[in-house]
């Protein structure tokens, strides 16, 4: 099932158009009026379908379950139906085991989160499906968290079969602050036959959801029909962890991959090199036809807190964000950060000669 279907209610009369998802247990069936109908997944079937035959029979039987007892009404269900309930009872009495087809090559792990936009033409203003995507001969049992200070949430877990992606849930932009620090815990293993053994995975990355308005980011993949964002958790066995340890190496993947202009600046001063971030919106954002002034205040706000809280643990780090003169918004809201949530750093206006009149240096203290 997936948004555009045309299905229709089993417990009642009517039906719609599937309009999106809230979780995994309600779809939002929208009617001939507009308006959306939250429903139970299991109280919808496709029409047309298989599953559209199957509610028919679904109906058509408790319908004639509901029959006054002692009169034949027209009402009750044909013997079809009957004997196709048997089938269908006499099949859960009796499980059959899943016979997994696997993939020559695949017997390497290859997981990664993909979020992939409902409407990728609207890319700065549409909602997001996330994805787990397993892509080898492993059955994989994940856990997806994310982060709030020090506490950990779950926000989904399960078995995803090889080979398969499993759907998560769907998110809108006013999610992603909430997702800023995500993990993934995973274990793999094959069912009915010997295999090699993998290592339990722990993966932890940042979301930037500034990401989430650029188009470029949206790459084609073998795993959607339409351009997603990936998030590798495990590439040929190997765990991605781009929060680690190494702060040099963390460093120079940094510079490597990012989107927005971030450089170091050698300095005379003892404390080593100068971080340089160019927070104008054209250098953060691809397209600012959908967007707000206070939209694109609050993206750049997002990468300047970002920013702080990926050096917060490097005293004496310096910092330069450059945010033009102008009107001196993005300046002004800078330093009220800088006064109430971070009072301990130390700030001041960096140098002219460098950077102009529109930046201001942050010291990590």
């Amino acid at each position: 099932m997936k948004i555009g279907d045309k299905v229709s209610f089993l417990s009642e009369k009517g039906g719609g158009t599937v309009a999106g998802f809230q979780g995994k247990s309600i779809v939002l069936v929208e009617d001939e009026d507009g308006f959306q109908i939250p429903t139970p997944i299991n109280d919808v079937v496709v029409i047309g379908g298989e599953d559209y035959d199957i509610g028919k029979m679904v109906t058509a039987k408790r319908k004639a379950e509901s029959a006054p007892e002692g009169k034949i009404s027209h009402l009750q269900a044909p013997q079809h139906v009957e004997k196709a309930f048997e089938r269908e009872e006499k099949d859960e009495e009796t499980p059959v085991e899943t016979v997994v087809e696997e993939i020559a090559g695949h017997d390497v792990l290859n997981c990664c989160l993909a979020f992939v936009p409902i409407d990728i033409k609207e890319v700065t203003s549409t909602r997001f499906e996330v994805y787990f995507v397993n892509d080898s001969n492993y059955f994989v049992h994940y856990a997806y968290l994310t982060a709030e200070n020090n506490s950990w949430s779950l926000r989904s877990e399960a078995e995803v079969e090889p080979n398969t992606k499993e759907y998560i849930e769907e998110i809108g932009r006013e999610d992603l602050n909430d997702m800023l620090h995500i993990a993934i815990q995973m274990m793999a293993y094959k069912r009915g036959k010997a295999f090699q053994m993998k290592p339990v995975v722990e993966m932890q990355t940042r979301l930037e959801p500034v990401k989430f308005y650029k188009l470029h980011t949206f790459q084609d993949s073998p795993f959607f029909d339409t351009p997603a964002l990936l998030y590798p958790i495990v590439e040929n066995d190997t765990t991605v962890r781009p929060l680690v340890i190494d702060p040099q190496a963390l460093k120079a993947q940094m510079y490597k991959g990012a989107d927005v202009e971030v450089q170091p600046k050698k300095d005379n001063n003892k404390d080593g090199d100068v971080i340089v971030v160019d927070l104008h919106a054209d250098s953060l954002l691809d397209n600012q036809d959908n967007l707000s002034h206070a939209d694109i205040l609050n993206y750049q706000l997002d990468k300047f807190r970002e920013t702080l809280e990926q050096y917060k643990d490097k005293k004496g780090q310096k910092i330069v964000f450059i945010h033009g003169k102008g009107e001196g918004v993005l300046r002004h809201a800078i330093i009220n950060d800088l006064n109430y949530r971070y009072k301990k750093y130390q700030y001041q206006d960096a140098s002219f000669q460098e950077y102009g009149y529109g930046a201001t240096q942050v010291t990590i203290r």
